[in-house]
């Protein structure tokens, strides 16, 4: 419920504030006193946007701020999915600077109009004869019987199986696709990959390859220069392992006599000792090479195929190759495969349209069940608020269309005179009719569900005498299980409040400005007597005020 209001610098507002209390709230006051500017003021609050022609004085800011106790509305996952921080006691607050720019706050948090706009619609309903577009829209309508079918779980639970149904059908849809994209690819693929696994290719094999082609393509020359260096090492008369034998045997007989002498023979020692490694290295290597040719065309053959296929898939090593290789492996796998995850896909599908179809169904049944009774309790209603003849025709018909509060079309239709035709409501009722229907509905809807404060915004114009007694009385019923403010010029009205306020203008140094009064018992008393009889109070006018508050 709203608990506090504040306007600085708006329209003809200096300074205002105004604590608001639960129950039957009455806002009075001439015309052209400043009224539409209180509701002006809360518009903002709620998101509407503003213009530089609401500042009272260009020079200064207008502030505009709001508490609302949230604390019995449900509103924490709201909250959440606003990124709001939430307060059982929220404050909003709206700024109009002298630039033209304006700000939203919400628990001192910088906010966008958008998303104002939805916690506003969860806070206050600010409702006119002028204003009963809301009462013609379809989803509106939905909200009425659904409510008195006390679907709200229901409705939960199938937006929650349409959001699954329409993803599990996407991925569906996008794996058929996938699969006749595959499978026009599959026949290349798995060529190219038996191509690759033919190859039969190992990481680093290209260098091992190309050493063994050289050594091969060239054998002849190797094998001579082996053979020759070889026989260097161990000729009898010239070879270096016999020369360097008949070295060290001399260097051993001068290590007896200095030390120095010694290091040269353990020097030369060490030395003969790898030219024998080396010796027998060369031995091995010249015996081992032999000419080859069909190794050295395997060879040569296999570096060709490596080299075709870097080519042909644009990388520079065998390591890429793999990669490729392995990639379109689990391609040719997937598509394989796609038969039996598209079928297990389909499956998912038609077991979450079942259950879809099911709650569709139940919320279907809740509705055909509440039709009657809203029927009833409408035209009840009505016929007290001056409008006896009035009759309802609602239809829902259930289709294959999913839409998002189920699988139904409603026929909401209206007559006002017996003898007339049902039509749409739109077409059928004319603006007061329409906005009686919005104050039957509303108060319907107040005994099933938690409904936002509510402000009436002289709803009882073109009212008069009882009507405007039996309207007084349903907003007072109202009031019971909601915070009702209503603006009215009828003094039948008026009488009915818990809280009652007086709008009026003053000059103050010769500027006109609107201020907001909570008028005392007495004060009522001279206030309704003057909404029955003018400006000269009468003394029967005093009378039936007294009468009325009674």
């Amino acid at each position: 419920m709203l608990t506090s209001l504040s306007i600085k610098n708006y329209a003809l507002i200096d300074d205002l504030h105004v604590d608001f209390n639960q129950g039957l709230t009455i806002i009075t006051g001439e015309t052209g006193a400043g009224k539409s500017i209180l509701l002006g003021g809360l518009s903002l609050i709620l998101g509407k946007r503003a213009d530089l022609s609401s500042l009272k004085n260009d020079d200064d800011k207008c502030i505009i701020e709001a508490v609302f106790n949230v604390s019995n509305y449900d509103l924490k996952q709201l909250f959440n999915q606003l990124d709001f921080d939430f307060e059982d006691y929220t404050i909003i607050r709206r700024e109009i600077l002298p630039s033209g720019k304006s700000r939203a706050f919400v628990n001192d948090s910088l906010v966008n109009l958008s998303s104002l706009q939805i916690l506003g619609n969860q806070l206050i309903d600010i409702h006119s004869q002028h204003e009963t577009l809301q009462l013609v829209d379809n989803d509106f309508q939905f909200r009425v019987i659904d409510a008195l079918g006390d679907n709200k779980e229901r409705l939960r639970l199938y937006k929650e199986a349409l959001k699954q149904y329409k993803i599990a059908s996407k991925q569906y849809d996008e794996l058929l696709k996938f699969q006749a994209e595959a499978i026009k690819e599959h026949d290349y693929n798995t060529f190219l990959l038996n191509e690759l696994i033919e190859a039969n290719l190992v990481d680093g094999e290209l260098e091992v390859l190309e050493e063994t082609y050289e050594t091969l393509n060239n054998v002849e020359e190797i094998k001579e220069t082996l053979e020759s260096t070889y026989h260097l090492l161990d000729d009898e008369q010239v070879g270096v392992l016999s020369n360097l034998a008949t070295i060290k045997n001399s260097l051993h007989r001068l290590s007896k006599y200095a030390s120095k002498y010694d290091d040269l023979y353990n020097r030369i020692d060490s030395s003969v000792i790898e030219l024998n490694d080396l010796f027998d290295e060369v031995g091995v290597l010249k015996d081992d090479l032999d000419l080859d040719p069909e190794r050295l065309e395997q060879t040569s053959s296999k570096i060709e195929l490596i080299t075709s296929l870097i080519k042909k898939h644009f990388v520079n090593d065998v390591s890429e190759l793999i990669k490729i290789r392995d990639n379109l492996s689990q391609k040719v796998k997937e598509t394989e495969n796609l038969d039996e995850e598209i079928l297990k896909k389909e499956n998912q599908v038609k077991e979450i349209l079942q259950v879809v179809n099911s709650i569709s169904i139940e919320i279907h049944d809740n509705r055909e069940k509440a039709i009657p009774k809203l029927k009833k309790e409408l035209e009840d209603i009505l016929q007290q608020l001056g409008m006896p003849n009035s009759e309802f025709n609602f239809e829902v018909d259930l289709v294959d269309d999913f839409f998002n509060n189920g699988k139904d079309i409603l026929k909401f239709q209206f007559k006002a005179n017996k003898g007339g035709q049902f039509h749409d409501l739109k077409k059928a009722a004319s603006g007061g009719e329409l906005s009686r229907i919005m104050l039957s509905i509303k108060l319907i809807l107040s005994k099933y569900v938690q409904l936002p404060s509510i402000v009436f915004d002289e709803i009882d114009s073109g009212v008069s005498g009882e009507i405007s007694n039996k309207m007084g009385d349903m907003m007072l019923e109202m009031s019971k299980t909601m915070q009702v403010l209503t603006i009215t010029h009828l003094p039948q009205i008026a009488a009915k409040g818990h809280t009652h306020f007086k709008v009026y203008k003053e000059d103050v140094n010769q500027i006109t400005q609107t201020n907001l009064m909570e008028l005392n018992h007495d004060e009522r008393i001279v206030e309704i007597a003057q909404m029955l009889g003018g400006e000269k109070i009468s003394n029967s006018a005093i009378a039936h005020a007294k009468q009325l508050l009674n």
